[in-house]
């Protein structure tokens, strides 16, 4: 069957954007808060109507993820930035995979993320009780799943209890990411024999963007 690299391109991008979150947050203790939003508005929305739905519906708010995924797919050095948020993306596919593979922890999964759509009722999106929720979440279901993904930044920053909670969060959001990936018919070999096709298909949504 023949795969829909649209559709594959976007949601490996969402996996990057939150990698990308991740590193920002680590080392700065701030982060692109227009993407943050779009990426944890991604675990509530369990119902989209297309793969581009998951974030807003908008090929805008996947423009740092994009970007990334670039950095990612051409990337030559291995080490520092680019190695830092290739292993992040690598990470997130893995727990994604383990995840999968545990029904328990599927179901645990969407019964937390119906509680956090109760929660919205009453709190912001990016309010403390929100990002301590996800965390909570990440913490509880996907870390037990192991391997941990190890976070490297500044520790003075990554000491911030708020830092921590937004890092999480933006973990979960790209485990959702992971999953809508590989439901789109995403796979790992396609990272090793399909960049240029990946490549060149961000770069047409980034131009458009």
């Amino acid at each position: 069957m023949a795969k829909n690299y649209y559709d594959i391109t976007i949601a490996l991008a969402g996996i990057c954007q939150s990698a990308r979150l991740v590193q920002q947050l680590a080392h700065q203790g701030h982060c692109d808060n227009e993407a943050l939003h779009v990426s944890l508005n991604s675990v509530i929305d369990q119902n989209p109507g297309s793969t581009l739905d998951v974030f807003g519906g908008n090929e805008a708010n996947l423009k740092l993820g994009l970007e990334t995924l670039l950095g990612v797919l051409n990337a030559s050095n291995r080490q520092g930035l680019n190695a830092e948020l290739t292993r992040y993306t690598l990470s997130l596919m893995v727990l994604e995979r383990k995840l999968y593979a545990n029904k328990g922890a599927m179901d645990k999964l969407g019964s937390s993320i119906a509680g956090l759509q109760r929660q919205l009722e009453h709190f912001d999106l990016e309010s403390e009780t929100l990002l301590s929720a996800m965390a909570g979440i990440y913490v509880d279901v996907i870390s037990p799943l192991g391997p941990r993904i190890q976070v490297t930044g500044s520790p003075a920053v990554l000491q911030s209890p708020q830092v921590q909670s937004k890092v999480r969060a933006s973990l979960l959001a790209g485990i959702r990411a992971a999953v809508l990936w590989h439901q789109v018919g995403g796979g790992r070999l396609q990272l090793m024999f399909s960049r240029s096709r990946l490549c060149a298909q961000a770069k047409q949504i980034l131009a458009q963007c």
